[in-house]
């Protein structure tokens, strides 16, 4: 699938989405092998559903800078994350791994094992000036195992400040910052920067998408949400947190323009999952673990591609690390996306990639003894699988716990949106969309997003997909064994992993002899 072709598909709004143009074509060719090692500029906003730019045909939210990175580059359509929330996404693509190999790195609020191998570090260690700003691993506490540096980098870059006339916004300058860093390294050292943007997670000023001239009435609401007023305005909220992102990634590629860097830096531009609305993040849905990425390097790797193939932000480390001229490390689950950026095609590159995994343990401390809600997911071009370890547990939080800070249903943050849901939830539009968000889940869940991309007629008590069903349930349970994860065997380690909290320690009780 050409640029033209995909936009024309997405153009009409996300409604339309042919969401999942699983194109078939190709083009001629292969790139050779690489020389020299590139700079390194990996660029991750805040909960960032895959809709949510220029380039996937988004008309509302402005983001020239991954639109362009995208145009000289590669985007990727069906790009997803690890987990369903930052912590474990992140140590995800640190590491090269699913969350379920990561221990309490596949935790929200947990630490970081040191045995677990990241990049970061391999790259340091060879040679590369290493680095980040505001977001790195987080949250939760690296400094309990052992580790003497956030896992994004041995240096944090974090004197230069601003000033912004929306609230809720993170101080930091980020690309202020990043030309510190660049200050900083040897002539001729190649660098490794994390660009940890804190948008556009909540909060938001209520109404800064209005009172900045976004208009209400083109947003495309998903049809998880209620289409009511004070959703549009929230959505509006989360597109202007999401422009000031690409504001900073706009001029971080000035920087690297102006001292004749840009071309020989690989940019990677994404998310660490989905939109913070309810049914989105912290679910294995596709608002949840969609993602957006698009890649350049134009010394090596042929822009103007859209590439369908599906792949995983675990794909990540290793691609950096072969770019580099490393050894990726055994135990890396992801495989490297070097064959696909050194290809000339677009469309369907490596047939092999035709599906992807994902999954969830605990979140927010939101249920009784701080249990999780464990799933794992397999993602095809047609089909969505998910399978609930606990569906006598309430997917989004208790409705009866408190839980700092979100409230009642503590997997989904707190905002206009979900307050509007809770408050009326017995409205006879509303109440089915609340149950889809809210409400408790079966064991099984199966989606034809061929004909439901927002995922929400669940089939798998269909006769007529009793077959399907059977055979996604077997790849992701062989595919559970072959990464080995505890949940295949019946095992749960993360009940009693602790919960690192704004200086507070929490550990559910183990049960008695």
């Amino acid at each position: 699938m050409n640029r033209r072709k995909f936009l024309k598909a997405v153009g009409a709004g996300a409604a339309s989405l042919s969401l999942d143009g699983c194109a078939t074509s190709t083009g001629p060719g292969s790139r050779p092998g690489l020389a020299g090692r590139p700079n390194i500029l990996f660029c991750i906003s805040d909960d960032q559903s895959w809709l949510h730019a220029g380039a996937y045909g988004d008309k509302v939210v402005k983001t020239p800078n991954f639109d362009r990175i995208a145009r000289q580059g590669v985007l990727f359509t069906h790009a997803f994350s690890a987990a369903t929330s930052c912590t474990a996404s992140r140590s995800a693509i640190l590491t090269g791994q699913e969350i379920w190999r990561l221990e309490e790195g596949g935790l929200l609020m947990g630490t970081f094992p040191k045995k677990f191998d990241i990049y970061t570090d391999m790259l340091e260690a060879a040679g590369y000036h290493v680095g980040y700003v505001h977001k790195g691993w987080s949250p939760g506490s690296y400094k309990a195992a052992g580790r003497d540096h956030n896992p994004a980098g041995s240096k944090k870059y974090s004197k230069r400040k601003t000033i912004s006339p929306i609230s809720g916004r993170e101080k930091t300058d980020y690309a202020g910052n990043f030309a510190d860093f660049l200050a900083d390294r040897r002539q001729g050292q190649p660098f490794c920067f994390w660009y940890g943007c804190e948008e556009p997670h909540r909060s938001y000023e209520r109404g800064s998408g209005l009172r900045a001239g976004k208009k209400p009435e083109d947003v495309t609401v998903p049809k998880s949400l209620p289409d009511a007023p004070v959703v549009r305005s929230d959505m509006l909220d989360y597109y202007l947190e999401i422009e000031l992102y690409d504001e900073h990634l706009g001029r971080m590629i000035k920087m690297l323009e102006d001292i004749g860097e840009l071309d020989n830096t690989l940019i990677v531009a994404t998310s660490d999952n989905g939109m913070p609305f309810p049914r989105a993040k912290a679910n294995l849905y596709d608002l949840g673990v969609r993602m957006p990425l698009a890649v350049r390097w134009a010394n090596r790797v042929k822009g103007g591609r859209v590439v369908d193939d599906f792949v995983s932000l675990t794909d990540l480390a290793p691609t950096f690390l072969e770019a580099a001229g490393l050894p990726v490390p055994a135990q890396m689950t992801g495989p490297s996306l070097m064959d696909i950026l050194l290809s000339d095609k677009s469309g369907r590159v490596d047939p092999k990639r035709d599906k992807i995994f994902s999954g969830n343990e605990r979140t927010t401390w939101c249920r009784p003894n701080g249990a999780g809600y464990p799933s794992r997911a397999i993602r095809t071009c047609r089909w969505l699988y998910i399978r609930n370890y606990e569906p006598t547990r309430w997917p989004a939080g208790d409705p009866d716990i408190d839980a700092e800070p979100e409230g009642i249903y503590g997997d989904i943050n707190a905002g206009p949106t979900k307050d509007y849901m809770i408050e009326h939830k017995d409205d006879p539009a509303v109440a089915p969309l609340f149950e889809l968000g809210f409400g408790k889940r079966p064991a099984e869940e199966l989606y034809d997003v061929a004909t439901d991309p927002w995922q929400i007629n669940n089939l798998a008590d269909d006769a007529a997909c009793s077959k399907v069903k059977a055979e996604l349930a077997s790849q992701l349970q062989e595919y559970q064994h072959r990464t080995k994860d505890p949940r295949i065997e019946g095992k749960s380690p993360w009940d009693y992993y602790p919960y690192y909290y704004r200086g507070a320690v929490r550990q559910a009780a183990k049960p008695g002899p």
